[in-house]
């Protein structure tokens, strides 16, 4: 586990508020600059971000807030609809879940229109959501009721999956749109077949709870989660238990997210102490961290589709990183 001293952001972008979330568009926003949402009590913030690694031009970050949204409740969790672009007519879409247990859906043309759906049926807290990738006419949500939910834009329930403990983290396969990967608090990911509702495979942690776990989507041979204080590897091709497993973080594991820019890549976040949380960025062929890095109260934890950069929300402030590939 690792003490030593850690970077400081390579950016940092000042908020108004606390930053509970905050999650890029995984998505082409059909412009150069990407598409980041952050939010936290009553407030969703839609903004474009661009970095002077993508553009000689600009130094540092270029950030611009679109629009901000209010919104009833905190915002726990969020994610980004394919169907968002701000090239030819722009359109916002995505999705939240808040401690009401509702998801709501905003759809927003940044001008004039600007809808909510309200989503109703999770009985507990919900824990993380995803929306299908391909064409975002579908959105799989996990919850501590013990449930996986997949709904469609109207807000009906077209499935539920009943999960042994409660649901943590749940992931679309980018292409097969029928495949869905759900990861349950004791230790247990299955991966589902949507026509059959059905678990066609699963892999276990031999270690609970399972905290956060993420599907590699540019290699979907490879899962990663946190379970106690480890991060786990898994080759779904090869065994049901990890091939690689490490201590990270001493005061207990939080989140884990694979890169989007390289397969190898990874980053976790220590549960938020009383004054940091701690964010370690992993190369699989490195025994050690390749960078560390920790942010005030920190929260949330996200890439960058095309760069090997990541950013965790904080204390009235975004804080990015860069890495080396």
């Amino acid at each position: 586990m690792q003490e030593d001293s850690s970077r400081s952001p390579s950016y940092t972008v000042a908020c108004d508020d606390y930053v509970h979330v905050v999650e890029f568009s995984p998505f082409s926003s059909g412009i150069h600059a990407s598409l980041l949402a952050y939010g936290g009590n009553q407030y969703v913030v839609v903004s474009t971000c661009l970095f002077q690694e993508e553009d000689m031009e600009i130094e540092g970050v270029e950030f611009n807030v679109l629009r901000a949204f209010h919104h009833e409740v905190r915002v726990d969790a969020l994610a980004w609809s394919p169907e968002s672009r701000l090239d030819r007519i722009p359109t916002i879409r995505f999705c939240t879940a808040a401690a009401d247990r509702r998801l709501r859906l905003l759809t927003s043309d940044l001008q004039d229109k600007h809808e909510v759906k309200v989503m109703e049926g999770h009985t507990s807290y919900i824990n993380h959501l995803v929306f299908e990738p391909t064409e975002g006419k579908q959105i799989a949500s996990v919850s501590d009721d013990h449930t996986c939910r997949v709904w469609d834009l109207d807000g009906n329930e077209s499935t539920t999956l009943r999960l042994r403990s409660p649901g943590i983290s749940v992931c679309w396969h980018p292409e097969e749109v029928f495949k869905l990967m759900v990861a349950e608090k004791k230790g247990t990911i299955r991966f589902y077949d949507l026509m059959a509702q059905q678990a066609i495979l699963s892999l276990d942690c031999a270690q609970s709870p399972l905290m956060s776990a993420d599907w590699c989507l540019t290699n979907t041979i490879k899962v990663g989660a946190v379970a106690g204080n480890d991060w786990l590897i898994w080759d779904i091709t090869r065994s049901s238990y990890p091939q690689e497993k490490r201590p990270a973080h001493k005061d207990k594991a939080r989140l884990f997210k694979w890169s989007r820019a390289n397969e190898n890549l990874f980053a976790t976040t220590g549960c938020p102490g009383k004054i940091s949380s701690q964010l370690l960025i992993h190369h699989l062929g490195h025994p050690q961290p390749v960078m560390i890095g920790s942010a005030s109260v920190g929260a949330g934890l996200s890439w960058h589709r095309t760069l090997p950069l990541c950013v965790i929300g904080g204390d009235r402030k975004l804080c990015f990183w860069m890495t080396e590939m």
